[in-house]
């Protein structure tokens, strides 16, 4: 079964030395799907309102086969923030 493996950018490349075996390309997409939302709840309360991921898929030659990426935006809409 073929190995891919799923980077992430947030401002600093995170790369994945280890890798996931995926049976089909549409494997690959759904695994870069659930990752996106798996690393932003970790990362998003840590570091402000504005944020964007990127999840940067290689196969076992590293070509980039899949992209994805998710974006958050945070607005105070009718209070001030907390300090």
């Amino acid at each position: 079964m073929p190995r891919y493996f799923f980077g992430f950018h947030d401002e600093t490349m995170h790369l994945d030395d280890e890798g996931q075996e995926c049976e089909t390309l549409s494997d690959v997409r759904v695994q870069a799907m659930l990752a996106l939302p798996a690393i932003a709840k970790d990362l998003i309360p840590a570091d402000g309102d504005k944020r964007t991921f990127t999840v940067i898929v290689r196969d076992q030659n590293y070509r980039v086969v899949y992209t994805a990426t998710l974006a958050f935006a945070g607005l105070w809409v009718y209070a001030a923030p907390p300090t």
